[in-house]
């Protein structure tokens, strides 16, 4: 494959740039996909459909024969309940992996869906590390299957997913992976990292719209999952029959979504595949980080964690520093981005991801630069106790 430099659309009619985990800033071509109407039940959509499953199977490079795609109407977290339901059978216990929101999420969903669960919470600032997983599972027969969040966006780390799957699998158990805000520009090979699931959604790194996630898994665990999910509309196993039985969805598919998705999918492959995306977004965060280093602002983690999806930053300690106004100010300079979803200390996310490369991420760095001046922030260092708290962890 020849991968070309991305040609990257200016926000349409003056919008700002979308600096967020998902949804994000999506290119010309990808709105323009979403004028024409579709039929659900018409072989022009079914053939789209069979190609949007093909194409992200392809993601996965060598193994991906053993896999089947299945599409998931609704968001990201929908998929995620989607997945948990359908491959943890109702007698199975699971060791959830968290180090924030999303983490705690897929405990509060097993919890919902009645599993047993076991969670090992890092807090903010640390990934789970294979070695404890190995600990846990030795200690507990009855974890069957183990979740981890491949990249964390509540606080912007990525995770180890390598050595997780080596001591899950080490252990003679199972891997679900919530690859949400990764897949598509992070590797995520089964040649390289076994595990049985995981799951993504349109509107993260292959820069589509909100609108549908999807289960990429084995197709053995498919064929397995049956009768296991608590939902009609969640279940993996029916959507995935039904689908290979008549090319169809099992209930209404966003039509406008699959349409704008493929587009974005062509674009993503024409960009060089996952390392081509990854690498822009690592540009973009190398950019942008320095650029925020050099204005005094600290990030959460430390650089071997920080992943190319979105960063986290400490607040500034100084007393003229209102994040709500610094949103504002941002917002008007043309840049939307994230509040902080940290339970400790205030912080504040800029995502690296969609329709932006590294002279976009100049232009934040600047606009940060002036918004600092005009609410007469003298410094954006954050509170000795945050950078205190980071070092005490870490540790």
């Amino acid at each position: 494959m020849t991968a070309s430099a991305p040609q990257i659309d200016p926000p349409f009619l003056g919008e700002p740039y979308l600096l967020t985990p998902g949804p994000l800033t999506t290119s010309y071509e990808v709105k323009q996909a979403m004028l024409r109407d579709w039929g659900s039940w018409d072989d022009d959509f079914r053939a789209m459909t069979r190609d949007m499953r093909s194409r992200l199977l392809a993601l996965l490079g060598e193994g991906a024969q053993e896999f089947d795609c299945v599409p998931m109407q609704g968001s990201g977290s929908f998929a995620v309940e989607a997945m948990l339901a359908s491959f943890v059978p109702r007698d199975g216990k699971a060791l959830v992996l968290a180090n924030g929101a999303y983490g705690l999420r897929s405990a509060q969903t097993l919890q919902y869906l009645g599993r047993d669960y076991q969670l090992l919470d890092k807090g903010d600032y640390l990934p789970p590390r294979g070695d404890e997983v190995a600990a846990i599972l030795a200690s507990d027969p009855a974890i069957t299957h183990v979740v981890a969040i491949h990249c964390e966006t509540s606080s912007g780390i990525l995770n180890p997913v390598e050595e997780i799957s080596e001591a899950v699998y080490a252990a003679g158990r199972k891997l679900l992976i919530d690859s949400m805000s990764a897949f598509g520009a992070i590797e995520l090979q089964p040649s390289q990292i076994r595990y049985e699931a995981m799951v993504s959604s349109a509107n993260k790194c292959i820069e589509g719209v909100p609108g549908f996630g999807f289960v990429i898994a084995r197709k053995e665990e498919l064929e397995a999952a049956k009768g296991n999910s608590h939902s009609l509309s969640l279940d993996v196993h029916a959507q995935w029959a039904h689908m290979e039985k008549t090319g169809q969805w099992r209930f209404t598919p966003p039509t406008h979504v699959v349409a704008a998705f493929l587009e974005a999918l062509r674009a993503h492959e024409a960009e060089g595949g996952v390392e081509g995306r990854g690498g822009r977004y690592t540009r973009n965060r190398d950019v942008m980080v320095a650029g925020m280093r050099d204005l005094g602002f600290e990030t959460l983690l430390q650089n071997r964690w920080l992943s190319p999806i979105i960063v986290t930053f400490f607040c500034p300690a100084d007393e003229n520093f209102v994040f709500d106004r610094f949103y504002d100010l941002m917002k008007e300079k043309g840049f939307i981005i994230y509040p902080g979803k940290l339970t400790v200390v205030d912080s504040f996310r800029v995502g690296c991801i969609g329709q932006m490369d590294e002279h976009v991420m100049r232009q934040v760095v600047t606009a940060a630069k002036e918004t600092l001046a005009e609410m007469g922030v003298a410094s954006a260092a954050p509170p000795a106790a945050a950078l205190e708290e980071r070092a005490k962890l870490a540790a």
